[in-house]
C-alpha cells in the first residue's frame, strides 16, 4: 500500500487524513485542543487550524468573513445539503438558510456546518424579511422563464443566492421574493444540473468578483 503521496497511483486514494499526536513540546496558545495535541486532528480543515479548537477556529473565521450567504428552499436530499454546506465553509460565507419546513440529516456536510453560521427559516415569507430588515438581495439562481444569464451578471458583494428545490426549483413565492434571477447555460442535453454543484458554480462566480486571487 501506498505510504506518500509520491507512491500513490491513478486511481488511489491517500490513506492518511490529517496529522498524528503532535510531538513533544507541544505549542502554546488558547487555540490548541489538548485532546487533538494527544490524540492527532483527522479533521477537514485546512493546515493552519491543525489542533485548534472548533471555536477558535469559528473566531478567527469570523473576523473575515464575506458578505455572501446563501439559500436553500425546500430542499430534499441530506447530501446535497450537506455538500452545499461544505461548498459554503470553503468560501467563507456569512450564513446558510435553509428555507422550508424540513429538517435536515447533517452528516452530508462532514461537520463543516460547525464552523459557520446556519439559520432555518419555516417560510418564505420569513426568510424575505429578514433579508429586507438586514439590507441584503435575494439573487435567485433557476432556470426559469425571465432568467438571465449568469455568465455575464455582476453580482452585489453583499447578497444572498437563493436555490430552488430539486427538480422543482424555487416556488412561486420564491421567485416574487427575488430582485432578479439568474440561470446557469446548460451545453448538453440535460435541462438542470444538480442543486449543489449549481451552488457550487455561483459560489464561484461571486468569488471570481469580488475575493482576491
Amino acid at each position: 500500500m501506498p505510504n506518500t503521496p509520491a507512491d500513490i497511483g491513478p486511481g488511489e486514494f491517500y490513506p492518511v487524513v490529517g496529522v498524528g499526536p503532535h510531538p513533544k513540546p507541544w505549542p502554546t496558545g488558547e487555540q490548541y485542543d489538548l485532546e487533538l495535541l494527544e490524540n492527532g486532528d483527522r479533521r477537514n480543515v485546512l493546515d493552519k487550524y491543525r489542533y485548534w479548537k472548533v471555536s477558535a477556529i469559528v473566531a478567527d473565521l469570523d473576523t473575515k468573513r464575506h458578505g455572501l450567504q446563501i439559500a436553500i428552499e425546500n430542499w430534499q436530499h441530506d447530501l446535497n445539503i450537506g455538500s452545499i454546506v461544505r461548498t459554503a465553509n470553503a468560501f467563507n460565507v456569512s450564513a446558510v438558510h435553509i428555507v422550508g419546513k424540513r429538517d435536515w440529516n447533517r452528516r452530508g456536510a462532514m461537520v463543516t456546518d460547525r464552523y459557520l453560521t446556519v439559520i432555518h427559516h419555516p417560510t418564505v415569507e420569513e426568510f424575505a424579511k429578514w433579508c429586507n430588515e438586514n439590507s441584503l438581495p435575494i439573487i435567485g439562481i433557476d432556470n426559469v422563464s425571465g432568467s438571465k444569464p449568469l455568465e455575464s451578471a455582476q453580482l452585489p458583494e453583499k447578497c444572498v443566492l437563493l436555490f430552488g428545490q430539486e427538480g422543482a426549483g424555487m416556488s412561486d413565492e420564491a421567485i416574487a421574493a427575488c430582485e432578479v434571477l439568474y440561470d446557469i447555460n446548460q451545453y448538453g442535453s440535460t435541462r438542470s444540473m444538480n442543486a449543489s454543484a449549481a451552488g457550487a458554480i455561483a459560489m464561484y462566480h461571486w468569488a471570481l468578483q469580488h475575493l482576491p486571487r
